[in-house]
């Protein structure tokens, strides 16, 4: 049996969901084993019970021991090989802890991947189209766009428009809409230049109209659920997942949100009435879900938003929320959530962009 180093995957039970959502960013197996002082199993937490949580108005504060799923297949040190993979088939399963007497983790098994790696599976095709917003002026990376727009920005041999589709057309997705405005023209000109294996079709503004303006712009046949995206920012999601739970909730509009910690690098004072301290927080940390700028529409959004005027995606969902439509968010980890449109994030972009990937089938 392969195994691979537990202690990356292990986390106590009195744990926080704070504290997995940290650990489980730097783990590329996106699921840790919950355990006691004695390294006895309790369960496993994923992504996916973390989202639960949260959705559920879950605190970051709570011991993991009471969102983890406590139903985690295991095994013992004397199972063969061969029933075991079986049995992790069965459940498609690709981590399992090896347990003894004591149901204390000694081991973990690993079915068809490799250590280190982040696993991908193979993608539910979507029969859907994405609206990527490419007319700002993208001033947040000037002086660079003053000459080349920022969708064109490069990040290694491709634009960052290119890697945004990357990301979606995982997914099968081949029909993209692009609305532009600033160097317009720039952008139409190097996509019609490459060999590509997707549609474009293009929406040029007559004015800046906002993140939300530029969506009148779309024809009457678009279908009736399209995705949103900024065009400066990559959200590692599971699409198909997102879509998923988009219909489930009947939302008119679901924003794809991330979970980001920001620590205040000062001592921050509590104080009550009069000036009286009650304590002083050093450099406390605090847990913000965060709009992505990536969103999952039906069609009906589009007769909410006004013409040939600035009207931002903010404007649409005060009035989407005023008019008693649901509007809801499906929260992603940190780590899969990349701005690109300022120059620190753009620095950092490269690596995480070139993280190695497996792909199972």
């Amino acid at each position: 049996m392969s195994s691979i180093n537990l202690d990356d995957l292990l986390i106590n039970k009195s744990a926080t969901v704070k504290d997995s959502l940290k650990q489980l960013d730097k783990v590329a197996s996106k699921i840790l084993f919950v355990i006691d002082e004695n390294t006895k199993l309790i369960g496993s937490l994923t992504d996916g019970d973390v989202r639960r949580w949260i959705l559920k108005n879950g605190s970051l504060q709570e011991a993991i021991e009471n969102v983890c799923n406590k139903n985690t297949i295991f095994s013992s040190q004397s199972e063969k090989e061969s029933d075991l993979l079986q049995r992790m088939a069965q459940h498609n399963i690709i981590y399992s802890p090896i347990v003894n007497e004591k149901k204390q983790i000694i081991d973990i098994y690993v079915r068809k991947t490799t250590t280190g790696s982040i696993i991908i599976k193979k993608k539910k095709k979507l029969n859907i189209p994405v609206v990527i917003m490419a007319g700002g002026k993208g001033t947040r990376m000037a002086p660079f766009t003053a000459v080349l727009p920022k969708p064109l920005v490069p990040i290694d041999d491709k634009t960052i428009l290119e890697h945004i589709i990357n990301g979606f057309y995982l997914y099968g997705i081949k029909n993209y809409y692009f609305t532009i405005n600033y160097r317009g023209e720039m952008i139409r000109a190097y996509f019609d230049g490459i060999k590509k294996s997707y549609k474009i079709t293009y929406l040029k503004e007559p004015e800046f109209y906002g993140t939300a303006g530029s969506l009148t712009l779309l024809p009457e046949n678009i279908n009736n659920t399209f995705i949103v995206s900024n065009c400066d920012i990559i959200v590692k999601a599971d699409y198909a997942n997102v879509l998923k739970f988009h219909k489930e909730t009947n939302a008119v509009l679901t924003i794809i949100s991330s979970i980001q910690h920001q620590t205040i690098p000062y001592g921050v004072i509590e104080y009550r009435n009069g000036g009286i301290v009650n304590k002083i927080l050093e450099k406390p940390e605090y847990s913000f879900c965060i709009n992505t700028g990536v969103y999952i529409l039906q069609k009906e959004c589009l007769a909410f938003i006004k013409h040939n005027q600035v009207f931002h995606m903010t404007n649409l969902i005060e009035e989407l929320i005023k008019a008693g439509k649901t509007v809801v968010t499906y929260p992603v980890n940190e780590n899969e959530y990349i701005d690109i449109g300022q120059w620190e994030e753009y620095r950092n972009t490269i690596d995480r962009l070139n993280a190695k990937a497996v792909y199972e089938n």
